[in-house]
């Protein structure tokens, strides 16, 4: 979903599972539902003020590609390809980007039989060093999960993990140059 509305009073949006969204909207908080094995891609312009948040649960979208086509935020591959695409839309320049990432963790896979979350981070990593593109900081791994929040007017991203109350602050906007 891309939006470029703007309002007055602050305002959570929710980005569901295999979805993306981003906004220039300075009231819009973006906000994931928990990542386990999921991860979550915060993108942020600090010149254009343009966030973007993705919620992606696989790793490559080769496995399904008819699904792939319909929910393409389902797959790293296809799901960061479309939010890129939407950042350019809206004139976000690929140097300009800073990357947060956070889940990637082995909930309900404590053995690490299947490394959902291990190989969600390789692809990641693999195509943002395909387009040029840093990870500025990160959360990831783990055996817990987390929400992600990125407040669309100052860049800040904060997580929230599982039985804790205490939100950890991943980036602060004093520290966005």
């Amino acid at each position: 979903m891309l939006t470029n509305e703007r309002s007055e009073a602050a305002k959570n949006f929710m980005v569901g599972m295999a979805d993306l969204m981003i906004s220039q909207d300075q009231s819009f908080v973006l906000c994931t539902f928990p990542l386990g094995a999921c991860l979550g891609i915060a993108i942020y312009d600090p010149v254009l003020k343009v966030g973007g948040v993705l919620h992606s649960m696989l790793p490559d979208s080769s496995i399904d590609p008819k699904r792939a086509a319909a929910r393409p935020g389902m797959f790293l591959d296809t799901g960061l390809a479309l939010l890129l695409e939407y950042a350019g839309n809206l004139k976000v320049k690929k140097e300009n980007l800073l990357v947060y990432v956070a889940g990637g963790s082995q909930v309900m896979d404590e053995t690490g039989c299947f490394n959902i979350g291990e190989r969600n981070y390789a692809v990641l990593t693999g195509l943002l060093a395909h387009h040029g593109i840093k990870i500025h900081a990160e959360d990831v791994g783990g055996l817990t999960n987390r929400t992600m929040q990125l407040t669309v007017e100052t860049g800040e991203v904060r997580l929230k993990f599982s039985g804790q109350a205490k939100m950890k602050i991943l980036c602060k906007p004093s520290t966005i140059t």
